[in-house]
């Protein structure tokens, strides 16, 4: 990590256990751009931050390389992962195929109690889009989409669907800046809880094509503007 404090003393959650605590405010530091790509994390330093000790901060940090949000290099140390162009249309090439996968099995399985959920999302995107809240647009979007994850009833598809949209989590803000792209993403949102609604494995797995297509075009033309390569 760079000179000076960068984490904040995290606080204790009786309903959590310390290594969860410590490894979620690991991870939204790395989604929210506090720890930036290609920074080492050192354990001592982490611990001491967030004032617990180093056992939680190393089981964390392990998950986090499980997930491809750090990477592990021997005799070097522990660095947030540096995501090239060609890195993220990777991920993006093998969610779109999964994803399809997904919202089919979910339009043939899911409950009407979930696309009560979904429909109660779609107020809530509504509402921050209304206020230009892109970090909210952002929380919601992630919750739709894993929602659509959990009725496919796949829990191996789920646990790497995730895997996968926490690879590009923390470029979404940036992403989400670029003119009409919120309300863009509310359309294209509206076509799949449709689609859903109907019933429609087919429909469903197009209109989540040409979702998960625009927001990578969307997504690597903001990521180049950011100098990455």
């Amino acid at each position: 990590m760079i000179e000076g404090k960068r984490l904040s003393p995290i606080q204790l959650d009786l309903y959590q256990p310390l290594r969860e605590v410590v490894y979620e405010t690991l991870r939204e530091a790395i989604r929210s751009g506090v720890l930036a790509p290609g920074e080492r994390l050192m354990e001592i330093q982490v611990a001491e931050e967030l004032g617990v000790s180093r056992t939680p901060v190393r089981e964390a940090i392990r998950r986090l390389e499980a997930e491809g949000l750090v990477v592990m290099i021997p005799r070097r140390g522990t660095y947030v992962s540096d995501m090239s162009l060609r890195d993220i249309s990777d991920v993006f090439e093998i969610r779109e195929a999964l994803e399809v996968l997904a919202v089919s099995l979910a339009a043939a399985r899911i409950t009407d109690d979930e696309l009560e959920e979904l429909e109660r999302m779609m107020v809530e995107l509504d509402e921050v889009i209304g206020k230009n809240d892109i970090e909210g647009l952002v929380e919601v979007d992630i919750r739709f989409h894993m929602k659509i994850y959990e009725a496919s009833r796949n829990v191996r598809l789920i646990s790497i669907l995730s895997n996968l949209r926490e690879q590009t989590t923390r470029f979404r803000m940036t992403s989400m800046s670029t003119p009409g792209r919120m309300q863009n993403t509310m359309e294209e949102h509206r076509a799949i809880v449709e689609a859903l609604g109907d019933r429609d494995p087919e429909e469903a797995g197009r209109v989540t094509h040409e979702h998960l297509a625009n927001a990578e075009a969307i997504l690597l033309e903001s990521v180049e503007k950011m100098n990455i390569r």
